[in-house]
């Protein structure tokens, strides 16, 4: 996280208990700390412009903040808070796959709607591994198409999907 982004965070965390605008925190930065900052020096934090705080900036805003001042800085380069795992970046890549597949059939509603459900299921990798078991057994894709969805049967997707399919396998 960039300092910008952590300033800007820090700020709407305090602004859930009082209205915390950039001008607001400048009051209540000198009216509780006794000293404060420019609106314009915060928006130049804030907004990437200037990447860096004077030390005294640091000490004012940590204190108010009550965070230590080394919070105040940009992260490193791959760095997170939270401990993940290839697994987890791997389901990450997969919802996002999903959610972009969703956006680019936008005019199919009701195949964008069962993507979005996927990728918003918690084990998504899991719900596509059993989709490929159950195409393995078409006599299952058949009962379960009559039994889930009867007007799918013979929806026009479907029968032009399937003879496309048995002319490529001739």
């Amino acid at each position: 996280m960039k300092l910008g982004e952590k300033i800007r965070y820090l700020r709407l965390v305090e602004g859930t208990l009082r209205e915390m605008t950039q001008q607001n925190l400048m009051v209540a930065l000198k009216k509780e700390m006794g000293s404060g900052l420019s609106q314009s020096y915060l928006s130049q934090i804030e907004s990437g412009a200037r990447p860096h705080l004077t030390n005294a900036s640091r000490m004012l805003l940590a204190r108010f903040f009550k965070v230590h001042p080394g919070y105040l800085v940009d992260d490193p380069e791959g760095y997170h808070t939270e401990l993940t795992s290839d697994l987890r970046a791997m389901q990450d890549r997969l919802d996002l796959w999903l959610i972009n597949g969703a956006e680019q059939f936008a005019r199919d509603p009701e195949l964008s709607q069962a993507l979005l459900q996927v990728a918003k299921y918690k084990d998504s990798r899991k719900c596509l591994v059993l989709l490929g078991a159950i195409l393995d057994a078409p006599e299952l894709v058949e009962r379960l198409t009559e039994v889930l969805k009867p007007g799918l049967a013979e929806s026009p997707h479907r029968s032009g999907r399937r003879k496309k399919l048995a002319g490529a396998s001739l």
